[in-house]
């Protein structure tokens, strides 16, 4: 399969919303609980746009289906979790990565977490960080397989999210172009 990478449009807004949900029920039916706050409505969708207004949103597109597939952020350091003996400034923040699950098993995370550690490279940064619900064992050792270092559990009584993990951003694993980014002039053509 071969995939693009692109930034994130105010049209998308309604897939992403659809990746999530997706992401949410599947979550739920394997028992659980990361996302259990599910993000509806006005405010997510406020969410949303705010990310993409500010170049923080992209969406992963199947080629072949010319069907969105995926989505990832980046964001800020986040302060309840990251703090300044951290070096806040070498990392790239990796957030609400979503693969839909008709695309589940192709590697497409792999992909988008080496396309997010030659970003961070580019910009200069050391690291990829993430972070998880402290609950969501599965997802951590998933992250763990593909190269994420447990640093920290933090467990501030207003979030549910708080393992912390990072990745150099000198580490990619597959070695091939199945995901590629979209130029500007061919997101002006399309």
């Amino acid at each position: 399969m071969q995939f693009t990478i692109q930034p994130a449009s105010s049209d998308d807004v309604s897939t992403l919303m659809a990746l999530r949900t997706e992401a949410e029920d599947w979550l739920r039916a394997r028992g659980s609980d990361q996302w259990s706050d599910r993000e509806i409505g006005g405010r997510a969708i406020a969410k949303w746009r705010t990310a993409i207004d500010d170049g923080r949103t992209w969406v992963i597109r199947d080629e072949a289906r010319d069907v969105t597939v995926g989505t990832v952020s980046r964001g800020p350091v986040d302060r309840d979790f990251w703090s300044d003996s951290d070096r806040p400034e070498s990392a790239f923040y990796l957030y609400k990565l979503i693969i839909s699950r008709s695309t589940a098993g192709a590697g497409l995370g792999s992909l988008v977490l080496d396309w997010a550690c030659r970003v961070a490279a580019l910009e200069g940064r050391e690291w990829v960080r993430i972070d998880c619900w402290r609950t969501a064992t599965e997802l951590q050792r998933y992250y763990e397989r593909l190269g994420f270092e447990h640093v920290r559990t933090e467990s501030p009584a207003h979030r549910k999210s708080g393992w912390l993990g990072q990745r150099s951003s000198s580490l990619i694993l597959n070695h091939h172009d199945a995901i590629r980014p979209v130029t500007d002039r061919e997101r002006v053509r399309g």
